[in-house]
């Protein structure tokens, strides 16, 4: 597999042709269909702007691929199952090309872009299944049997990025369908969580507590709700890469401007510069702002450049997606994936400010959205009773919110 097409698809009848990528002698291209730059989006605006010419890609240090499509690509869960899915067809992994791997995941990613030809993949499981039994099939997968990476599992937890296993379905009540391919009439596009190996049986409602926290600070998010099964509550979001059956082009932060995730480099200041430039939405500005100060509040220290996104309406829109996967996290060697100012271990209001006013935010602004921030966090055992944490959680995060609030 050494060419793809790649296609902008907001739905199966609604596709436009982007360009081909290319791997050449170890090196990867990309080139913009001349139709496509008559009438472009600027689907990537830092690293692959439209214009016409073969577009190498150079930043070896960043990654294999162009960020653009790299965002089509799965991390953590996703690219183990994806991993199982090639030993079981007798294929190395590690001789897996990135083109085949796009070429595997076909039309079935995240967001808006897709590739041709797919690889072929068994039929979609489209009846309702177990969410119980998914969950207890992901436990086994991450424990390394490989007979319970089932397709049902593939189909339905193939692309989504980040390390905790999930699964993509459809929501009609407590009715779930995979949510991979069209869905029927009355389903929505949701993500559901399992736990890690390491996460405590309260993942799920410790982070439908923070969801219902955040949206209390006034940032954007999406719906979310406890999905219960067995005895155990497990998170579910609603997908903003999906209106319905529709898609949604969207772009991490990290590929966006090609800054690796997995090697914290970036700072807020960056971040809530990228909003400013991209967007130009004095709004989006202060979400950006409004994020920072909540990660900063409630311990959310996995705040890596991947766990923030934009995304690109069909006039060529920009703006900062919802914010999502806001949880307790005690961060890579106790610290912030971003810093603040520089700062990791416990960036203060000086800090935070001082990002603010890099970008035009004026002092009485700023303090009015921290105050606001301030006070969602403090309703933090109310809407943690309300979600089911056991009270151990509830009192530990309790007492770790006290001392962030008195920085």
């Amino acid at each position: 597999m050494n060419k793809l097409r790649v296609l902008l698809q907001y739905t199966p009848e609604e596709r436009r042709l982007v360009g081909q990528l290319a791997e050449s002698q170890g090196g990867i291209f990309f080139e913009y269909d001349p139709e496509f730059l008559r009438s472009p989006l600027w689907l990537s605006p830092f690293k692959l702007p439209p214009a016409p010419g073969l577009h190498e890609h150079a930043d070896r240090a960043f990654g294999p691929l162009f960020g653009l499509f790299d965002d089509s690509l799965p991390d953590g869960w996703g690219l183990l199952l994806m991993d199982r899915a090639f030993r079981r067809a007798g294929r190395n992994p590690h001789e897996v090309g990135i083109l085949e791997r796009l070429a595997y995941l076909g039309s079935e990613t995240m967001g808006a872009l897709v590739y041709e030809p797919a690889m072929p993949r068994e039929d979609d499981l489209n009846g309702s299944f177990d969410l119980g039994r998914l969950a207890r099939e992901a436990a086994q997968v991450l424990d390394g049997d490989v007979r319970t990476a089932l397709p049902l599992l593939q189909r339905a937890g193939g692309s989504p990025g980040g390390a905790r296993p999930k699964v993509l379905v459809g929501v009609q009540g407590d009715r779930l369908i995979s949510g991979h391919g069209e869905l029927p009439e009355g389903f929505s596009p949701w993500i559901i969580k399992f736990p890690a190996r390491q996460d405590d049986r309260d993942a799920g409602p410790i982070e439908f507590a923070y969801a219902r926290m955040a949206a209390a600070a006034g940032l954007v998010m999406t719906e979310s709700r406890l999905f219960e099964a067995g005895g155990d509550r497990f998170f579910g979001v609603r997908r903003f890469d999906r209106h319905d059956n529709r898609r949604v082009h969207t772009h991490t932060l990290g590929n966006l401007i090609h800054s690796n995730f997995r090697v914290p480099s970036c700072d807020y200041a960056d971040f809530l510069k990228v909003v400013r430039i991209l967007t130009k939405k004095q709004p989006d500005l202060r979400q950006a702002f409004k994020l920072m100060v909540f990660n900063v509040l409630t311990h959310n220290r996995d705040d890596h450049v991947k766990n923030v996104s934009f995304c690109l309406d069909e006039s060529g829109d920009w703006r900062l997606a919802p914010a999502y996967d806001l949880t307790f996290a005690p961060g890579p060697g106790g610290e912030h994936s971003m810093t603040v100012q520089g700062y990791g271990k416990a960036p203060g209001r000086r800090e935070l400010w001082a990002v603010g006013r890099g970008e035009g935010l004026k002092d009485k602004d700023m303090a009015g959205m921290y105050d606001e921030v301030r006070a969602a966090v403090q309703q933090w055992p109310a809407l943690a009773d309300e979600a089911g944490v056991t009270r151990g959680n509830v009192k530990m995060l309790r007492d770790v919110f006290a001392r962030t609030l008195s920085l």
